[in-house]
């Protein structure tokens, strides 16, 4: 298996550190921020022995209290796409009954004398309030009946919306006629009823279209590794990649027996350098017959974060219960899930949409003043966009304002040499490519705000590591790669700290620190310290 960016001449090193990070698992040190940082701790490798029992499960951080406040689902590993079900299941309500509402509004006019045109006619608010109720009941009960879980094909989605909606409105129009509604309210509930069936399948209609054309957001799909190149390893494969639906996407196959190629791309005992070349998230034995094997493959996977899902010899029978996952027809036991601060995350996203969004709205006078300058200063465009290694390596178009000569990429090819900076990252001091324009904007970092669009389109964030060039990426040791476990930021805990230092090594660990202690907190708090840093004049 070939993963572009890593140095195929370097040596193979000890899989101690090559765990997937897992954003906030650790406590936040007690040294003061921005203080001197104890070193990190390493991870000793499992050894793949006969193994006898599973050790437990190490303790993730201290439990957070307000873990007891948030939805299960937002703790599973389905989080997003339940999340991302429900909002628009709630939104698309929410907008069928404001809808009819507006519509009431003329037939209440037209009709004086029918009563239920009556009905909450021009108020929006009265709507809203039976939209939440509506929206809540009818995804309450889509939930319990597996509507938002994996597997689950358009008609059967159908079906548990149909009968969760006629549940839903039913319980609705009983509820408000104890209220003394008049019963002549319940058309208009089943027709808000009927109109919202409508609405909720022609979306997944819509969404199952596009996802059945390959239409699907990269950055949501889990890469897995199958351990088992068997008969039932190699149809889950060629499964998995005919239905990209399905939210995955095979990187390998590992098997002891059989010869590589063809899909086998390594032994078990490759386990931890393939998981970590490839960002795996999620490792799947596929009818394992060795139970000490497949004990050393659970144990390894869950040393280094991994999810562990298996799929069972049923011997051609089905199981009956509905809570297994399924890949097709075949049933997923999930043995091993690590716990994802999901909830916290979704608030990240939330507030770099929210705050970019204002930014470049608040900053646009700026941002055309510099424009005019970059112009007036030197020929060549305004903006600068060159492709990064994004979250799990998969590059993305980064935009800054120009500040160096339109031929810098060339010039850096024979600046090389001159490279201050230890390990694959390129920085020298007086850079000649800069321009007069240039090394103002550097000064104070302004010629970062045009990556405030990358954080609304979702390829950065406003704080986590920096995103390197390509040809620095591909400089990458194995160990680096822990680094692009989440999301890229504008600014870090690096920049806050030892933005001076020409260590590359010393980046890497303030980056793997800031992964394990992270939180919403010290992100405030690191972006409160770049404020100040940028009215200060601290950039190169």
């Amino acid at each position: 298996m070939s993963i572009a960016g890593i140095n195929p001449t370097q040596q193979e090193k000890p899989p101690s550190g090559w765990e997937r990070m897992i954003p906030g698992a650790t406590a936040v040190p007690r040294e003061a921020f921005g203080g001197q940082k104890k070193p990190p701790r390493s991870v000793r490798p499992a050894e793949l022995a006969e193994v006898t029992e599973l050790p437990s499960q190490p303790a993730i951080g201290h439990e957070n209290r307000l873990r007891l406040l948030v939805p299960g689902p937002l703790q599973k590993r389905t989080a997003w796409k339940w999340l991302r079900s429900t909002a628009t299941d709630f939104a698309l309500v929410a907008l069928n009954w404001l809808l009819m509402g507006a519509v009431l509004v003329p037939l209440r006019s037209a009709f004086p004398r029918v009563r239920l045109f009556e009905y909450a006619a021009g108020a929006p608010v009265s709507l809203l309030g039976i939209a939440i109720l509506h929206a809540a009941l009818i995804t309450l009960l889509s939930y319990t009946e597996g509507l938002y879980g994996s597997g689950v094909d358009l008609r059967a989605e159908v079906r548990i919306l149909g009968k969760s909606i006629l549940l839903a409105t039913t319980v609705l129009v009983l509820a408000y006629g104890l209220q003394g509604f008049p019963l002549v309210t319940a058309a208009l509930f089943f027709a808000a009823g009927w109109l919202h069936f409508g609405a909720l399948t022609a979306w997944r209609w819509q969404a199952d279209r596009q996802q059945r054309r390959g239409e699907i957001c990269s950055r949501h799909l889990r890469n897995v590794l199958i351990v088992g190149a068997n008969g039932v390893g190699r149809w889950m494969a060629s499964h998995v990649a005919a239905h990209p639906e399905s939210g995955r996407v095979v990187r390998g196959l590992l098997d002891n027996e059989r010869p590589l190629g063809d899909g086998v791309i390594g032994r078990v005992s490759d386990l931890a350098r393939l998981a970590r070349t490839a960002f795996v998230d999620e490792v799947i034995l596929a009818a394992p017959r060795d139970r000490n094997l497949t004990l050393q493959v659970l144990q390894e996977a869950r040393r280094l974060r991994l999810d562990v899902e298996l799929v069972p010899e049923l011997f051609g029978c089905k199981p009956s219960a509905s809570e297994v996952d399924r890949v097709g027809e075949l049933p997923v036991i999930c043995l091993h899930s690590e716990r994802l601060p999901t909830a916290a995350l979704v608030l990240k996203r939330l507030v770099d949409v929210a705050a970019s969004g204002l930014a470049l709205l608040a900053l646009s006078p700026l941002l055309a003043a510099i424009a005019a300058l970059i112009k007036l200063d030197s020929p060549g465009p305004v903006f600068y966009s060159a492709l990064r290694a994004g979250r799990k390596a998969r590059p993305f178009r980064c935009c800054k304002f120009r500040t160096m000569v339109t031929n810098a990429d060339d010039l850096k090819l024979h600046l090389r040499q001159q490279n201050q900076r230890s390990g694959p990252f390129f920085k020298i001091t007086h850079d000649p490519r800069i321009t007069r324009v240039g090394r103002f904007l550097r000064h104070y970092s302004l010629d970062e705000l045009p990556q405030l669009w990358n954080v609304l389109k979702g390829d950065m964030s406003l704080v986590g590591p920096r995103p390197h060039p390509l040809d620095d990426f591909a400089e990458y040791e194995i160990e680096h790669l822990a680094r692009l476990d989440v999301t890229p930021g504008i600014t870090g805990l690096w920049q806050v700290t030892a933005r001076r230092d020409p260590s590359f090594q010393r980046g890497m660990e303030l980056d793997r620190e800031y992964i394990r202690t992270w939180s919403l907190v010290r992100d405030v708090q690191i972006l409160l310290k770049t404020v100040a840093a940028v009215v200060h004049g601290s950039g190169e």
